[in-house]
C-alpha cells in the first residue's frame, strides 16, 4: 500500500487544519454553526443521560425499599408531550434560520466587491490555477492577497473532485461539465493545507492543497514575476536541457513561455519558485525534481507522467534547465 510522503509543513504552514479555526469571513461562518450544532447536541446529551441516570437509580431506590407492584404508569401527559412536541421544533426552526443565514453569506452567485478571480481546474490528481485578470498561469500552490475576496470559479478536466482548505472555506465539489464558483478570503498571513475531499482515483491521497496568503505588496509583486518570461538558460548545461526539453515528449504536456504550450500537464514557467512538487506530496529542491523526471512513480505512484528512462547526462541537464525556471 502507497504511503504519501510526509509533506512540507515547517515552511510557515498554519495549524490546526480544522474548520474550528477559521482563518476567514467564510470559514466563520461554517465554524459558527457548527460550534452552535455541537453546543445543542451536547446539551440534549446532558438532558437524556441526566434523565437516564435519574430513572435508574429512583427505580433501584424503590427495588430497595420493596415497593409492591409496579410503578405508577402514566398516560397522556399533555405536559410530556407538550415539552417533547415543542422544543424539538425549536430546535429545528434555530437551526434551519442559521442554516439559511450561513448559506446566504457563504453561498454568493456573483463576486464580492473588489472580488480576485481565479479559475481552478482540478486533474488526476494536480490542481490548475489560471489568474484570467493577469494571464497568469501556475499549478498546485495558489497564491491570494491578504484581507481581499477570493472569487474561485471551478470545474474538472476529468472527474469529480472536492476542493477543500478547511481554515477558509468549505468543501465544494468540481464536477466535470457543470462549473461552478464560490469565495472566500484570508485574515491572515500564512501557509493554509487543504485535501481532494472527493475520492478522484489511485492518487486522491496524493491530491493535496496549498495555499499562501500574503500582504498585497507581495502579491503583486508575486504576479509580476509569474508574468516575466523566463530568462534564457545562463548555464551551459542548463542550455543542453532546454533542448532536451524541446526534443522530448515535455513540451508536448507542458508549458514554458517563450518555449512550449503544451496544457495536458502543470505549467512550468514559474516552477522553480515554487515549493512542492507532485500537487504537495514533497518540498521541491534539486533532488526530488530530479527524482521526480528520473520516475515519478517513485513518488507519486499512478500519476500520468511517464518515466522518460533519461540517460544520467540528459536527465542532469534538464534539472539544471528547470532550476533556473524562477
Amino acid at each position: 500500500m502507497w504511503i504519501p510522503p510526509t509533506p512540507p509543513l515547517c515552511d510557515g504552514a498554519t495549524f490546526p487544519t480544522s474548520i474550528l479555526s477559521p482563518a476567514g469571513p467564510a470559514a466563520s461562518s461554517l465554524s459558527d454553526a457548527t460550534w452552535l450544532v455541537i453546543g445543542l447536541c451536547c446539551a440534549i446529551g446532558i438532558v437524556v443521560e441526566g434523565l437516564l441516570v435519574w430513572a435508574i437509580i429512583s427505580g433501584r431506590k424503590r427495588a430497595n425499599q420493596n415497593a409492591p407492584g409496579e410503578p405508577v404508569q402514566v398516560f397522556g401527559s399533555n405536559k410530556v408531550e407538550l415539552a417533547w412536541t415543542i422544543i424539538p421544533t425549536i430546535i429545528v426552526i434555530v437551526l434551519a434560520l442559521v442554516t439559511v443565514r450561513v448559506i446566504r453569506d457563504v453561498d454568493l452567485t456573483e463576486p464580492p466587491p473588489g472580488a480576485l478571480r481565479v479559475q481552478v481546474i482540478g486533474h488526476q490528481w494536480w490542481w490548475e490555477y489560471r489568474y484570467p485578470d493577469s494571464g497568469v498561469v501556475t499549478a498546485n500552490e495558489l497564491m491570494i492577497p491578504v484581507g481581499r475576496p477570493i472569487w474561485l470559479e471551478v470545474e474538472s478536466a476529468d472527474v469529480i473532485h472536492s476542493w477543500w482548505v478547511p481554515r477558509l472555506a468549505g468543501k465544494r465539489d468540481v464536477i466535470p461539465g457543470y462549473p461552478t464558483a464560490f469565495w472566500f478570503s484570508s485574515d491572515e498571513q500564512g501557509t493554509f493545507l487543504g485535501q481532494c475531499a472527493e475520492y478522484c482515483g489511485t492518487m486522491h491521497a496524493g491530491m493535496l492543497l496549498r495555499v499562501e496568503a500574503v500582504s498585497a505588496s507581495a502579491f503583486d509583486a508575486w504576479i509580476g514575476q509569474q508574468q516575466a518570461t523566463p530568462a534564457a538558460p545562463q548555464s551551459q548545461l542548463a542550455q543542453e536541457g532546454h533542448l532536451v526539453f524541446q526534443a522530448l515528449s515535455c513540451s508536448n504536456c507542458h508549458s514554458i513561455k517563450g518555449t512550449s504550450d503544451g496544457l495536458f500537464g502543470p505549467d512550468l514557467t514559474h516552477l522553480a519558485s515554487r515549493k512542492t512538487i507532485g500537487s504537495g506530496i514533497v518540498q521541491l529542491d534539486e533532488a526530488t525534481l530530479r527524482l521526480w523526471i528520473s520516475d515519478p512513480q517513485v513518488l507519486k505512484p499512478g500519476c500520468n507522467m511517464p518515466s522518460l528512462n533519461l540517460d544520467p547526462k540528459q536527465l542532469s541537464a534538464l534539472v539544471a534547465y528547470l532550476w533556473e525556471l524562477h
